[in-house]
């Protein structure tokens, strides 16, 4: 049963368990399963300008690049901060003027990514600046959320971006180290959507509040992609959510060692999805350009803003 004690003991470092993985470390002294300890670790704070057209705008979103991962995604274009943890240790004060400087900046909104392993810290710091965030917070993770931690976000986060990686456990075995992938994030969109009711757009067509869910199709999977479609259609209600399909798989990293990993997605498998989402009625969101596969997707992470 989740209680208040329940909602007390997620936020704290000594016996993690902000994370599905639940791996117990005493993050005080040790790393956890996510390679991280209990300080705030960001690699990169600065407006970026690749999200989907409702989150970036004209003038760039506000985005946290944070070190170090839940997942193990061996294709991972970030991985430098992900698994590398490439980043600088900075306070939760520190972390609560940056929101305040990419506000400043003019951003759309301020985008945590890959955030979970430090959501007691990016707490106080959201605490921190109630009253002068004029701008929605937008939670950009992989899906692979507790549905406990979503609930907790209720007063913090206007928009999620999650991702549906996977619908097959097998894929999500192998190529992310989770088997339980898809059980666990489909519960978690359902909490987002939930959460946040229906997408909610301003004037000038930015989303100021709901959940975008994101499907990078990969290699060889299309039919895996096309079950996820079908999942979403069936599972989901009509109206609640923007879907944002995606074609820039790269080969990076360990996909490198993968033999169905280490080509880009053909135009065929991409469209064959997009034809299916269309067929499905999921039109509402966005799909890449087969040529949207570029390194502006993979932005230096040089300690800008940090």
């Amino acid at each position: 049963m989740f209680t208040a004690q329940t909602e007390r003991s997620m936020f704290e470092y000594a016996s993690c368990s902000l994370c599905p993985r639940e791996c117990g470390a005493d993050r005080r002294t040790r790393f956890g399963f996510c390679r991280c300890g209990d300080q705030i670790k960001v690699a990169r704070a600065a407006l970026h300008f690749w999200e989907e057209p409702c989150v970036s705008g004209k003038n760039g979103s506000g985005t946290v690049f944070f070190s170090g991962c839940t997942l193990r995604c061996r294709y991972c274009q970030n991985y430098q901060i992900s698994s590398g943890c490439f980043g600088k240790e900075i306070s939760a004060d520190r972390l609560a003027q940056i929101f305040l400087e990419l506000q400043n900046q003019g951003a759309h909104n301020i985008n945590l990514v890959t955030p979970t392993q430090y959501l007691p810290g990016i707490l106080t710091a959201l605490d921190a600046v109630k009253g002068k965030l004029r701008i929605p917070v937008v939670y950009n993770c992989g899906g692979y959320e507790k549905v406990e931690t979503v609930k907790l976000l209720k007063d913090y986060v206007d928009i999620f971006l999650p991702d549906i990686k996977y619908y097959d456990s097998a894929l999500s075995r192998e190529f992310s180290g989770a088997a339980d992938y898809f059980a666990v994030a489909s519960a978690a969109v359902r909490q987002m959507i939930t959460q946040t009711g229906g997408p909610v757009l301003d004037q000038d067509g930015i989303l100021r509040r709901g959940v975008l869910i994101r499907h990078m199709v990969l290699p060889g999977c299309r039919e895996d992609s096309i079950r996820i479609l079908r999942w979403i259609k069936e599972n989901l209600p009509a109206g609640e959510y923007l879907l944002s399909l995606m074609s820039q798989y790269t080969p990076a990293f360990e996909g490198l060692k993968h033999k169905e990993l280490r080509r880009r997605v053909t135009s065929f498998e991409y469209n064959a999805v997009v034809r299916e989402a269309v067929r499905l009625g999921l039109t509402a969101g966005f799909m890449q350009e087969r040529s949207s596969a570029k390194a502006e997707y993979t932005p230096p992470f040089d300690l800008s803003g940090v």
